[in-house]
C-alpha cells in the first residue's frame, strides 16, 4: 500500500516508516530535516508541515500518519492546524484505507504544557470528526496517543536520574515505551485493524491513572 507519514526522521514517525518498509509498503516521508532512512520504497520530501503551498504532489495515498509534532514551538499550528491541512490533503478521499493521528496521553490527563494539551485535545475530537467522514470509504480514522516514549525529544528527563526515579513512581509498568513499540501499534491500527475507527488509544503504561506530570524546569 501507499503509506504517508509525515515527521519520519528521528523517534516515533521513523520508527513506524521502518515498520512499514519491512512489511513491504511503499513509504513517503514529510520531514522538515533531511532523510535519515535509505531504502528503496522510501521517498523523502523536505518540507515543514505548515508550509502548505509547497506540499508534494501525492495521489492515492492509502494510509496516512500524522506524526510530525513539537512541543513549545508553534504547537497549535504544527500539532493541529498543520494535521488537518495535511489530512483533507491527502486523506480524506476515495483510496484511503486507514489514518491515524500521533496524539499523546497528556490530551486525556491536560498534565503537561497548556499549548501543547490543548493541540493534542483538538487533535482527539478531530479524530472523530474525520473517522465519520471517511467511514463512507470504508476506512478507519484514529488516534494513538502515548504516555511517555524514549526518543531523543525526551531525553532531558530520560538522562536526569532524579527526575527520572519520580517518573518512574508515576508509571505502574515502571516503563516508558521504544518507538519499535509505538511503530507495532500503529500498524495494527493501520492495516490489521479494519473496525475500530473515531477512538484515541492511550498507550501509556498506566502512568494517565496518576495524572501528575513530572519535567525539567
Amino acid at each position: 500500500m501507499k503509506v504517508l507519514i509525515t515527521g519520519t526522521t528521528q523517534g516515533i514517525g521513523r520508527a513506524i516508516a521502518e515498520k512499514f518498509l519491512q512489511k513491504g509498503h511503499s513509504v513517503a516521508g514529510i520531514d522538515r530535516q533531511s532523510a535519515s532512512i535509505n531504502h528503496a520504497h522510501y521517498t523523502h520530501y523536505v518540507c515543514d508541515v505548515r508550509d502548505y503551498e509547497n506540499l508534494p504532489e501525492l495521489t492515492d495515498v492509502n494510509i496516512l500518519i500524522n506524526n510530525a509534532g513539537t512541543q513549545n514551538e508553534d504547537d497549535i499550528d504544527i500539532n493541529l492546524k498543520a494535521l488537518i491541512h495535511i489530512t483533507e490533503r491527502y486523506g480524506v478521499q476515495e483510496n484511503i484505507k486507514s489514518i491515524l493521528n500521533i496524539g499523546s496521553a497528556s490530551a486525556h490527563t491536560g498534565a503537561e504544557f497548556p499549548v501543547y494539551c490543548a493541540s493534542k485535545g483538538g487533535v482527539l475530537a478531530y479524530t472523530k470528526n474525520v473517522a465519520m467522514r471517511v467511514a463512507k470509504y470504508g476506512a478507519t480514522c484514529n488516534s494513538l496517543d502515548p504516555g511517555g516514549v524514549l526518543t531523543p525529544l525526551n531525553d532531558c528527563v530520560v538522562n536526569d536520574p532524579v527526575l527520572w526515579a519520580k517518573i518512574m513512581e508515576e508509571t505502574p509498568l515502571k516503563k516508558w515505551a521504544t518507538p519499535q513499540e509505538i511503530a507495532e501499534w500503529a500498524y495494527f491500527l493501520t492495516v490489521t485493524n479494519t473496525f475500530c475507527t473515531g477512538q484515541s488509544i492511550l498507550v501509556d503504561g498506566g502512568e494517565a491513572i496518576n495524572y501528575n506530570f513530572i519535567w525539567k524546569e
